[in-house]
């Protein structure tokens, strides 16, 4: 027996979680599958930036800069426990794009979005200010600007959240495994833990990501005229080596851009680089000439020379960027495209490309796409939405920690911290009753307690170690190997019969 349900997402990622969220919340049926976890593929394998692109300027991306410099100020109200400003530092060097070339950059990209609560551009004199501290003495000129940071797996994991909330079923770990058009509805069957479910519905929405041409293929027996360009995105995580929480924006030799982020308190985040890919989505794996390189762009503008030993962590991600016909990977758009197929009766929906930064955009412009099929659907509503946990006051974070430490005196300030920027205002159900570190269970090691465990397993689908240590928490980089292992012992035996 088939459930009936309105729109059936495929693809638990940014694009599929913030479609999902939009569409429950407008009174809609909705059911969200994802093979793996919830942004186990590209969504947390980014630059962690919520971001207009500055150096999208360069290709006249006019449109997307300035949609994606709203949504930055958009997001920051809606999140601003897991989204936060930061400033970014960029070195200026003769030998790459001029003076004037980049301030006409920031000029633009301070007023293209109505910036209203970040601070504008400013000049420095890397002698001086110390921003250049830890730069070579040959860099003495340099800009600041604003942008902000996000945790990327945690936004997808949210908007799941909100679109459960709204009525919505998010199947983790399931593979729709057909698609077929029956009339005016899809015909579809999904595999995952609890076996095969059947599913009636009347839109289908393609948000599948690197697998978008799959499911198009293969799971729904159709064709596109469009297509995708995967590139491969690869980032190291080395110690912090600077001073000061600011992040820096330097230039390699070819042009290309290099983030250097404060990352988790005492790391760094470097990244990105940009390689055309054609593998398999799921085997990508960072290469030795990407660490390479990503140390070459550190060590060109920084006095502390990194090497291979200093990497503690690596990840690639592939990003699934609509395929414009542009031959340098670099210049591909990151701009999205829809692909609205309904001459066979029921609709389907291909999402291509697209950024974290545009995501609830392109969640908007979805619905507005497939409204015709669905009569009586709700209007337009996350814009003024915050996702779970950001229902602080005046969007003040730090407000917010201060009241949190006055009603819980016992809990460590790092703790507190910890969870208010993952779990803002929800952290208090991770607490409950507890009124002592003792009363949050075992202790696993770092900032890892039994009780958030518990929580990640009961509302937020954490099916693994994994699961928690990687996508939700991050606290894989600040636990022993032995610790990791015992966790993950623990979760094998017990984390299932906590969901």
């Amino acid at each position: 027996m088939s459930e009936t349900v309105d729109v059936f997402i495929i693809g638990g990622g940014i694009n599929g979680a913030g479609i999902a969220r939009d569409a429950a919340g407008r009174g809609l049926n909705v059911v969200l599958c994802e093979k793996d976890d919830l942004a186990q593929g590209t969504s947390s394998r980014s630059g962690k930036l919520v971001h207009g692109g500055l150096r999208y300027l360069e290709y006249y991306e006019f449109r997307l800069v300035r949609e994606a410099l709203i949504e930055r100020e958009v997001l920051l109200n809606a999140a601003p426990h897991i989204i936060w400003p930061m400033r970014f530092v960029l070195p200026h060097s003769p030998d790459d794009r001029p003076a004037w070339l980049v301030r006409l950059g920031l000029f633009l990209y301070d007023n293209l979005g109505g910036r209203k609560k970040l601070p504008g551009t400013r000049v420095l004199d890397l002698r001086r200010d110390p921003e250049g501290a830890a730069l070579k003495d040959g860099y003495t000129k340099g800009f600041e600007y604003s942008d902000c940071w996000v945790d990327d797996s945690r936004l997808v994991v949210l908007n799941a959240v909100d679109a459960a909330q709204n009525g919505a079923q998010i199947l983790t770990r399931t593979a729709c495994t057909s698609a077929r058009r029956n009339g005016a509805t899809w015909d579809i069957t999904v595999q995952g833990p609890e076996g095969q479910r059947a599913f009636s519905a009347r839109t289908l929405v393609n948000a599948a990501g690197p697998w978008v041409t799959d499911v198009i293929g293969r799971v729904a027996g159709t064709n596109s005229k469009r297509g995708v360009r995967l590139v491969k995105g690869s980032h190291i995580v080395t110690p912090k080596f600077w001073e000061g929480p600011q992040a820096y924006l330097v230039q390699n030799t070819d042009k290309r851009v290099i983030f250097i982020n404060p990352y988790e308190g005492d790391k760094a985040l470097i990244g990105t680089t940009d390689i055309a890919y054609d593998g398999a989505p799921e085997a990508v794996t960072v290469d030795q000439s990407e660490v390479d390189y990503l140390l070459a762009a550190v060590n060109r503008y920084f006095r502390q020379e990194l090497t291979q030993k200093d990497v503690v962590q690596s990840f690639s991600g592939v990003r699934p960027l609509y395929d414009d016909g542009a031959g340098n990977p670099s210049a591909v758009t990151r701009d999205y495209v829809f692909d609205l197929e309904a001459l066979g009766g029921a609709p389907l929906l291909n999402v291509f490309g697209g950024k974290i930064t545009t995501f609830r955009k392109l969640a908007e412009h979805a619905m507005q796409k497939i409204e015709t099929y669905l009569p009586g659907m709700g209007p337009d509503w996350t814009a003024q939405a915050p996702l779970p946990g950001g229902d602080i006051a005046g969007a003040d974070f730090d407000g917010f920690l201060n009241d949190i430490q006055r009603e819980y005196p016992w809990l460590p300030h790092e703790l507190a911290l910890h969870w208010g920027r993952l779990y803002g205002t929800r952290m208090r159900m991770i607490i409950g009753d507890a009124t002592s570190l003792e009363g949050l269970g075992m202790h696993f090691g770092a900032r890892l307690y039994e009780a958030e465990v518990r929580y990640l397993a009961a509302h937020e689908w954490a099916r693994s170690a994994q699961d928690v240590l990687h996508r939700r928490t991050k606290e894989n980089l600040h636990m022993t190997n032995a610790q990791i292992a015992e966790f993950t012992a623990w979760c094998d035996e017990n984390l299932g019969q906590l969901a």
